[in-house]
């Protein structure tokens, strides 16, 4: 009988979580899924670095081709499999249908199947490494190195099936999301009373709708040119490569806002919650967030300064990629803004989304800085490229998930992490990632590189130091695990709904009537927050 239990039981198990239609349970899968994948993305990147952390053959014994395969692995992992499950599956699944008052997505089933394909389309990617010399084609895949010619095994086909699975995906989630925020709403909520949040996601929404099947498509074209004899992006058929560039970077450019808008989102939150008052100018935010939506669109060739582009061209795209900078310079000044005259509460949530303001504005002038043709060409892949994206998506994105675990981890596991190990976590991690990139602007000035096995002498110093930096940066993800754990087994039981204003957090305020000093529209926690006034204490 006991056998016959103990079966039942697992089968109940799986059920609930493979054949799962709650949103809630969806996104926990969501964020398991982005930790598996965080560390096989990290042990990567730190296998790069040790490589690079002198001249000469290294611990991949001068493989170049191995290198390349980890090179592309990291990117897109990154990109399909680590931030893009966390924001918007995770968090979003989670926390979107709370913000808008109703239990559940508007399509559960599609919800599902939205998630599922990612552990398929992740396997084929891990496949894709272990077929022939493995896929060395980089995270952007352009021919011909992507091309029958160089890489004549499956590795790529692999790699683009599993792009188009996780695509497909990703589409699926995005009508869920727009659907779910248009038509369930609560009674009463205008759409100029949605969450900041919300309202990042249903931009990410459209941005994958508008740009994935463009990249899907070349993908397909490629696949074609490699399998089917066509001539897309071979010039002895007619074809053109950088037809592919214009295909991939018409995705690669939204897919930047794609990473980054949520954490925009979930920044607003934390702010407005622990300034005690509402973010400066939401309406401006929300429009802004919009404009950012339709430029992202039409910048994407200022990737492409060096393939030949006409001169009037290339002005055009240096032009409105320095007007997109003003929308995102604006965001800026609302969140400091925001900060002048607040009641600073300051907790491991909000200390990473000060570290998020600072990172993210050092990445978004090294891009203002790029977006000219003149600097752009001389810095075009080398070590400055390679920081100005970090700065701006490994380290504001994954800032992003950090502050939106420790802000909401509570709502989700009725657990509360230890705040003392949540702040050494920051500092740790603010200063190996500061280590790991800073130095990169004085290489990519000096003029190194990037996606280069092997470097001169006269580079090993800031090398080492980058080396150093990254193993601070793994050795603060392990402590993050440490915390996960400390959270789920060990942390006291949680009394209420919202454990920053009962007492239940360690640092919580006691005795001060307040919660959140602004109307609904902004808020920020979860269901049955209420709102009261502040007290003359706080100001």
């Amino acid at each position: 009988m006991q056998a016959v239990s103990t079966t039942s039981s697992w089968s109940a198990l799986a059920t609930r979580w493979m054949c799962s239609t709650n949103a809630k349970d969806i996104g926990v899968m969501y964020l398991v899924f982005l930790a598996w994948s965080g560390v096989i993305l990290t042990t990567m990147s730190m296998l790069i670095r040790m490589e690079l952390s002198s001249p000469g053959p290294g611990i991949l014994a001068g493989n170049g081709q191995l290198y390349n395969v980890l090179i592309t692995a990291h990117g897109l992992l990154m990109l399909f499999f680590v931030v893009m499950p966390a924001l918007m599956g995770g968090f979003g699944n989670w926390l979107v249908p709370v913000m808008i008052g109703r239990p559940d997505m508007a399509f559960p089933r599609m919800n599902n199947i939205s998630f599922w394909v990612l552990p398929s389309s992740l396997t084929l990617l891990l496949l894709s490494r272990l077929v022939e010399q493995g896929l060395g084609v980089g995270w952007t895949a352009y021919p011909p190195l992507s091309s029958a010619l160089s890489h004549s095994g499956a590795s790529v086909d692999l790699a683009i099936f599993s792009l188009h699975v996780a695509g497909v995906g990703s589409i699926l989630g995005s009508i869920n999301f727009l659907v779910t925020v248009a038509n369930m709403r609560a009674q009463g909520m205008t759409l100029y009373r949605l969450p900041l949040f919300v309202w990042a996601l249903c931009f990410v929404s459209i941005l994958l709708i508008g740009s994935l099947p463009v990249f899907l498509a070349g993908l397909t074209m490629l696949l074609t040119d490699r399998n089917f004899n066509t001539s897309f992006f071979l010039p002895a058929g007619g074809g053109d490569v950088v037809l592919y560039q214009h295909l991939f970077w018409f995705f690669g450019h939204p897919e930047v806002y794609v990473l980054i808008l949520p954490a925009f989102g979930i920044v607003s939150h934390v702010l407005s919650f622990f300034l005690r008052k509402p973010v400066f100018g939401y309406v401006g935010m929300v429009n802004l967030m919009a404009l950012i939506l339709v430029l992202g669109f039409l910048v994407w060739a200022h990737h492409m300064y060096t393939v030949g582009l006409d001169v009037d061209t290339r002005l055009y795209f240096t032009s409105l990629t320095m007007i997109i900078a003003v929308p995102t310079g604006i965001k800026i000044f609302s969140w400091l803004r925001t900060l002048y005259g607040g009641s600073l509460w300051l907790t491991a949530p909000m200390m990473f989304a000060l570290g998020f303001l600072v990172l993210f504005t050092i990445g978004g002038l090294t891009g203002i800085v790029l977006a000219n043709l003149g600097v752009d060409v001389a810095l075009h892949d080398t070590y400055y490229v390679v920081l100005h994206f970090h700065y701006v998506l490994s380290m504001g994105a994954v800032f992003g998930i950090f502050l939106a675990f420790y802000f909401w981890i509570s709502k989700i596991t009725g657990c509360q992490y230890p705040e003392h190990h949540a702040q050494a976590h920051f500092w740790l991690f603010f200063v190996g990632v500061n280590l790991t990139f800073f130095p990169m602007h004085f290489l990519g000035l000096a003029g190194m590189p990037r996606r280069y096995l092997d470097y001169p002498d006269l580079f090993v110093g800031w090398n080492v130091v980058l080396s150093f930096g990254s193993y601070v940066s793994a050795l603060s993800f392990v402590y993050f695990f440490y915390i996960v754990y400390e959270t789920l087994l060990n942390s006291p039981a949680i009394k209420s709904t919202n454990p920053w204003a009962t007492g239940d957090h360690p640092l919580s305020s006691a005795g001060l009537e307040w919660v959140l000093p602004c109307p609904p529209a902004y808020h920020t926690f979860g269901d049955q927050l209420p709102v009261i006034r502040p007290t003359p204490s706080i100001n």
